[in-house]
């Protein structure tokens, strides 16, 4: 399962972000370092396609999707040459697939430190360029000797040399013109910054209703390479420790909707570059996780390796179509399932049914 790392400085509320999305018990204290191993937790992926599909089945069982997160130790300025727990912290990192940076922007007499979210992704990017910067500088001369035995080897220097001249210049990767072949060219050197970023900013309470002003000077600076949410952490993390009906009184009352916890999941989950593909009926119905990109019979396998082996064809029928008609069995009789061989590439929000025989 790929995985999301949750990523701040000391004491920005990234722990208790962690364990509002993912019910977890990260410690969490006003004084720095609280958090010193990363740890891991599953959050649901709110889906009301899935409920309206659920409905429209009568399921007895709903099985939502799900996207793992970690929490990883805090950073201070300094980490990448080994202040605080920086060597702790880069590891960490490294480990992951996707970044969720979590940016300070709520008054706390008992927290120091700036409170201007920009200063937190400057010191952020500021480490993580560093210590991709020694990467690269410890790799190319490296490549650079191992490919004139090996011409194959000179693509990989290439992309090192591209990435080393923006870390020059302190421009993360992701933020950077790097093309998608260097990208995968770099994959095995585990840089920090040739990861998928969201922004995460946490919000004061009394800040919520004009986030927007606090939220675009950090969209700017990302500058489209990464989505930017405005999450006020405490009052996320409170409405969590309620039962469903509450926390949608509450949530509803503050006009959040259905909250921010769901659309940082839903951000994490698309960051990782997954999607849905949905199987409804009386018994069950059920969300399953697939890559972009991926045909049929691999996305019959997701839900058992007979299905893909055996795969025939599947019968599909995208979900707001399927509900529109009101079920599967009218769909049928009206002629609007399609059937699909194994080129088929599936889309986000199909619904499934699998033809197979083993």
């Amino acid at each position: 399962m790929e995985r999301l790392g949750i990523v701040g400085l000391a004491n920005s509320g990234k722990s208790s972000l962690f364990n509002a999305l993912t019910g977890g018990s990260a410690p969490v204290a006003a004084h720095p370092f609280s958090t010193t191993e990363s740890t891991q937790g599953i959050a649901k992926v709110i889906d009301e396609r899935l409920d309206q599909l659920a409905a429209m089945s009568a399921s007895r069982k709903v099985v939502p999707a799900t996207v793992e997160f970690v929490d990883i130790a805090g950073l201070v300025a300094g980490a990448a040459s080994g202040e605080g727990l920086g060597n702790r912290f880069l590891a960490g990192i490294r480990e992951v697939d996707a970044l969720c940076l979590v940016l300070r922007s709520f008054e706390d007499p008992n927290v120091v430190g700036s409170t201007d979210p920009l200063d937190d992704l400057t010191v952020l990017e500021l480490e993580l360029v560093l210590a991709d910067s020694a990467t690269v500088d410890n790799q190319v001369d490296k490549r650079r000797k191992a490919a004139r035995a090996d011409k194959s080897l000179q693509g990989e220097v290439d992309a090192l040399e591209r990435a080393k001249a923006y870390l020059d210049s302190a421009v993360p990767l992701y933020r950077s013109g790097i093309s998608e072949e260097d990208r995968v060219a770099l994959r095995p050197f585990f840089l920090l910054t040739n990861k998928p970023v969201l922004a995460v900013v946490n919000l004061g309470e009394d800040s919520v209703a004009e986030s927007d002003s606090v939220v675009d000077p950090v969209v700017e600076h990302l500058s489209g390479h990464g989505e930017t949410l405005g999450v006020s952490v405490a009052l996320e993390a409170e409405a969590a420790m309620l039962d469903a009906d509450e926390r949608a009184e509450l949530l509803e009352g503050l006009g959040l909707g259905e909250g921010a916890l769901a659309r940082v999941t839903r951000a994490a989950y698309h960051l990782l570059g997954r999607r849905t593909f949905f199987t409804t009926g009386d018994k069950e119905s059920r969300a399953w996780t697939f890559r972009s990109g991926a045909r049929a019979p691999e996305c019959a396998g997701v839900i058992h390796s007979d299905l893909q082996r055996g795969f025939i064809r599947a019968e599909v029928i995208h979900w707001d179509e399927l509900l529109d008609v009101g079920s599967w069995s009218k769909a049928k009789e009206a002629g609007k399932l399609r059937v699909e061989g194994k080129d088929y590439e599936v889309r986000d929000g199909d619904v499934l049914e699998i033809r197979f025989n083993v």
